[in-house]
C-alpha cells in the first residue's frame, strides 16, 4: 500500500526531527522532502508500507500525534467512469 506522510513540526523542533529521521537510516531519510527552508516546517514522504502502522514507524515518535498518514492510490479511467454511473 502507498501512504502520504506529513510530519509538521515547529522551527524549534526542526533539528530534532531531522536528526531522528536520519537515525532511522539513509533509506528513510531519502523518502522525505522538507519545506523547512521555505518556512513550512513539515516533512513530506510518499512511501510503500504493509500498513499504516509500518508507515508510522518511519517517523519520530515525538511527531506521532502531529503526523498525518494517509493511504493514497491511483484511479483508472474505468474506475472514474464507474463512479459517474453510480452517482
Amino acid at each position: 500500500m502507498k501512504y502520504l506522510i506529513e510530519t509538521p513540526h515547529t522551527k524549534e523542533e526542526c533539528l530534532k526531527a531531522l536528526d531522528e529521521i536520519l537515525a532511522k537510516g539513509q533509506e528513510v531519510l531519502s523518502k522525505f522532502d522538507w519545506g523547512c527552508v521555505a518556512g513550512d516546517h513539515t516533512g513530506y514522504a510518499l512511501v510503500e508500507a504493509e500498513n499504516e502502522a509500518k508507515a508510522r514507524n518511519m517517523i519520530p515518535a515525538f511527531l506521532n500525534k502531529k503526523a498525518r498518514i494517509i493511504q493514497v492510490g491511483k484511479f483508472t479511467p474505468e474506475q472514474i467512469r464507474s463512479f459517474h454511473k453510480a452517482a
